[in-house]
């Protein structure tokens, strides 16, 4: 399949500030008004099972609490890659078939955190109690987080059971969502919080947790999504044609392992008035970039302290940590890191062939990805 000509993409001038929240914030309030069309079909298919009314009462109080209350990044992105596929404003039909792919990525997202939160003992998220500790839950939050995920193909099936790709976005909400807690084995058994254990740790170790527990859920699964919704075909139709989703994974992996080593960065170096939180990475015994890089380059005497404070819930310990990381240039290491990031991040986009669509609808813009690269190159919270 040949690429399609284009003409160039006139450059936008730049929005203000204000502009560019208000247009954020108007997103927001569309995306959520799917939600709750969402969350009401989910509700009347209990009443449909016959489920007792404080059954439903407490289903719609999980959801409420645990589905749409984060950034939404992961569930916008199927709506504005989609809009770049297609290379206009969506109709209302297609922006709704858009969101409830959407909110199954945000849905997704709530049962990892609901049974993470258990798992690690956490005590708050998203700036409130986690699920687990709020009354008349405790360890039916388990329970829930199951629910959460049988919601996901729940609304998959009421809204596109009779698509042609129907198959193919059920196996791969199946696949990534495997995948995402075959991340949560190999971080869990690497850095428990109540057992520091330094030699289990490798930059190695660090980027097949990354992978698998953030990059392909955050970052390809929203892409793949809009892909399929677009009329991508998953398998090849001819020989010559490109791999789409192989080209998708190639570039969006990388991305998301760097946003994730730029937030192990941010943790360790941020201000809480620049990141909006206290980096907590260093004592709750976190496998990040910092520490990893750190072991890289540490001779033995900087090897036995950080054995000795790292993981450790004493400030002074932490302190020495983060001594030793400025000592081995971990610093240095993450600005030259960034730096090829970056450019090997673009060389791949710049390979893109900007192909259309079986059906013709869509193109395969890089657009796509330098979107997402430009939105977290040089972030500083």
């Amino acid at each position: 399949m040949a690429p399609i000509a284009t003409s160039p993409t006139p450059t936008p001038t730049p929005l203000p500030p204000t502009a560019v929240k208000d247009k954020k914030a108007a997103a927001r309030k569309r995306f959520e008004a799917v939600y709750a069309v969402v969350r009401d079909d989910l509700l009347d298919d209990f009443r449909k099972h016959n489920m007792p009314e404080e059954a439903i009462e407490y289903y719609r109080r999980s959801m409420d609490y645990n589905v749409p209350g984060g950034k939404l990044n992961r569930g916008l992105s199927v709506v504005d890659t989609v809009a770049i596929l297609k290379g206009r404003e969506l109709t209302e039909t297609e922006y709704f078939k858009a969101a409830v792919l959407g909110w199954s990525v945000e849905w997704m997202q709530a049962y990892f955190l609901v049974s993470d939160d258990i798992m690690d003992s956490s005590i708050t998220r998203r700036g409130q109690p986690c699920w687990y500790r709020m009354e008349g839950v405790g360890f039916m939050a388990v329970n829930d987080a199951l629910i959460l995920e049988g919601a996901i193909f729940q609304m998959i099936r009421k809204h596109f059971r009779k698509e042609s790709y129907y198959v193919d976005i059920i196996d791969l909400l199946h696949e990534v969502s495997y995948q995402t807690e075959m991340g949560q084995l190999v971080d869990l058994i690497t850095a428990p919080e109540d057992s520091v254990d330094l030699s289990k740790f490798s930059l190695a170790r660090h980027s097949t947790i990354v992978i698998y527990k953030t990059a392909l859920y955050s970052f390809y699964l929203p892409v793949a999504l809009a892909l399929l919704l677009c009329g991508f075909p998953v398998e090849k139709r001819n020989e010559s044609d490109p791999d789409y989703y192989k080209i998708a994974l190639d570039i969006l992996v990388p991305l998301g392992e760097y946003f994730q080593i730029q937030d192990d960065y941010l943790d360790y170096s941020g201000t809480p008035e620049q990141i909006g939180k206290i980096g907590t990475d260093i004592v709750d015994n976190k496998c990040s970039w910092c520490i990893n890089t750190a072991l890289a380059h540490a001779n033995p005497e900087q090897r036995a302290i950080l054995d000795a404070s790292y993981g450790r819930k004493d400030p002074a310990a932490e302190e020495r940590v983060k001594e030793i990381f400025r000592q081995v240039g971990v610093d240095n290491e993450y600005a030259e890191y960034e730096a090829q990031s970056y450019a090997r991040i673009n060389t791949l986009i710049a390979a893109v062939p900007e192909v259309r669509s079986p059906n013709g609808d869509a193109v395969l813009r890089r657009a796509v990805f330098s979107t997402f690269l430009e939105k977290i190159y040089k972030r500083t919270k």
